[in-house]
C-alpha cells in the first residue's frame, strides 16, 4: 500500500461533449471504468469521488499508473467524471467546484461542439485555469484532417482561459501518447495546500455503504465523498454539515444542522488519518446512514464545530455575464439580467435557484429556494432558462 500522503495530490476534471471518449480515456489513465463506480460504493467505503484515481509512477525513464510498477511515485490524480449531456451541466458545474485542473476532450473526427464550448466556459466560471486539451479518436481520421481539426480547436480556445493549453493527439482506444498526457499531469503546478485555515470540506456526494441485511454490529456510519479545500481533518475531530438535512414543516422546508464525528477516511483505496488539501476524499461518520443516503447531503459544506457562516437565503453577488451563450450552436448575445428573473446558482458543490430581488449595474441580490453555505469570494456559475435548458450566461461571486 503506497503512503499517498506524502505524494503531490490533484483533482481533475475530464469534460467535453458527449461521446467524445472520456470515459475511455479515464479508464486508460487510470485502469478504472468510471461507470461501475456505484457498484465499487456498494462494496465498502472504497469511494471513487471523481469515479477513478491512480498513482503516476516514474519507471525507467517511463512514465506509468501500472499498480504492479515498483517506480517511484510522482503524483497522485483523482479524477472526475463530468457528464457531456447539456442535460447535466448542473451536475458538471458541481464537480468543477472540486477540480483543481481540467481535461478537456475534443475528438478529431467531430471537432468542437455547442457542449464543448459550454464547459469550456464553465471552467472559467468555476476559475479554473489549468487546463490540458486532448484531441481524441485521431486513428479515425487522415493525417490531413488532423491537422484541420488541431487548427480549429487553436482558433476555438483563442482569447480564453484554454489559449495556452497544449493540445495533444491521442487515441484512447488505441492507447496512443498516452505517456504525454500523463507527462502534462505530472507538470501542472499544484498551490500550496492552506492548512493553517479553518477547514472547508466541499461534499459532492453522500453514501449508505451498508448491504441490506448487515448486522447491527457491523454497520457503517454515512459517508461524504468530496474534496477538502483547505484547512486538516483529522480521525475524531467533531464536524458540523451545513445545510445539513432538510425536512417539511407547515408546507415550508426547513434545515438543521447536522453534527458526528469522523470515524475513518479515505483517498481512493488509501486509508489515512489526517486529510490535507488536494484530491479527492470519502469521510466516513457517526451519523445514521438514512441521512447520507442517495447524496442526501451533497451540496452541503463540512468544517470543525461552530466555524462555518449561518446558512442563508439572500445573497448578494457581483457579476460578470458573457458576451454570448454557449451549448446552443447558435450565436445568442447575452441579455441583461431582470428584476424578478430566476437564475439557478452553482455554489461550491451545491446547485439553487433564486429569484431576482435587486439589480444594480454589476451587482445582484437574490432570494434563493434553497439555503446556502456564503464563503467569501467562492466563484458561482450564473445560468439562465432559455427554451427550457439552463444555460451558463456568466459567473460571479458573493460579496
Amino acid at each position: 500500500m503506497e503512503t499517498i500522503s506524502k505524494i503531490d495530490t490533484i483533482n481533475v476534471g475530464i469534460v467535453g461533449h458527449i461521446d467524445h471518449g472520456k470515459t475511455t480515456l479515464l479508464q486508460r489513465l487510470s485502469g478504472k471504468w468510471a461507470d461501475t463506480h456505484s457498484e465499487e460504493l456498494k462494496r465498502g467505503i472504497t469511494i471513487k469521488l471523481g469515479y477513478a484515481d491512480a498513482i503516476i509512477k516514474e519507471d525507467n525513464g517511463k512514465l506509468t499508473i501500472d499498480k504492479n510498477s515498483k517506480g517511484k511515485p510522482i503524483r497522485y490524480i483523482t479524477f472526475v467524471d463530468a457528464p457531456g449531456h447539456e442535460m447535466l451541466m448542473a451536475t458538471m458545474l458541481s464537480g468543477a467546484a472540486i477540480m483543481d485542473a481540467a481535461i478537456l476532450v475534443v475528438a478529431a473526427n467531430e471537432g468542437v461542439k455547442p457542449q464543448t464550448q459550454e464547459h469550456l466556459v464553465a471552467l472559467k466560471a468555476k476559475k479554473i485555469k489549468k487546463i490540458i486539451i486532448v484531441q481524441n479518436k485521431i486513428d479515425l481520421v487522415s493525417k490531413e484532417r488532423a491537422l484541420e481539426n488541431y487548427k480549429a480547436i487553436k482558433e476555438f480556445v483563442k482569447g480564453t482561459v484554454a489559449e495556452n493549453a497544449p493540445i495533444i493527439p491521442i487515441s484512447a482506444q488505441q492507447g496512443v501518447n498516452l505517456d504525454k498526457v500523463l507527462k502534462e499531469l505530472c507538470e501542472i503546478e499544484i498551490a500550496k495546500p492552506i492548512i493553517n485555515e479553518k477547514p472547508i470540506f466541499l461534499i459532492a456526494r453522500s453514501f449508505d455503504i451498508n448491504r441490506p441485511g448487515t448486522e447491527i454490529k457491523n454497520l457503517h456510519g454515512g459517508v461524504l465523498g468530496g474534496a477538502l479545500k483547505q484547512g486538516t481533518l483529522k480521525i475524531g475531530d467533531m464536524i458540523e454539515i451545513k445545510p445539513g438535512y432538510s425536512y417539511k414543516k407547515q408546507n415550508q422546508y426547513q434545515y438543521k444542522t447536522v453534527k458526528s464525528k469522523i470515524v475513518s477516511m479515505q483517498k481512493g483505496e488509501y486509508p489515512i488519518t489526517e486529510a490535507t488539501p488536494g484530491g479527492s476524499l470519502a469521510i466516513e461518520t457517526e451519523l445514521d446512514p438514512s441521512l447520507t443516503k442517495a447524496d442526501a447531503l451533497s451540496g452541503g459544506v463540512a468544517s470543525l464545530e461552530n466555524n462555518l457562516p449561518e446558512i442563508t437565503d439572500t445573497i448578494e453577488i457581483k457579476f460578470t455575464l458573457f458576451e454570448e451563450v454557449f451549448g446552443t450552436g447558435k450565436h445568442e448575445p447575452v441579455q441583461n439580467l431582470k428584476g424578478n428573473e430566476m437564475l439557478m446558482l452553482s455554489l461550491n458543490t451545491s446547485i439553487t435557484v433564486g429569484q431576482i430581488t435587486k439589480i444594480g449595474k454589476d451587482q445582484v441580490e437574490l432570494k434563493l429556494k434553497i439555503p446556502v453555505v456564503p464563503l467569501k469570494g467562492e466563484s458561482i456559475g450564473i445560468a439562465r432558462n432559455l427554451n427550457s435548458h439552463w444555460r451558463l450566461i456568466g459567473f460571479g461571486e458573493i460579496v
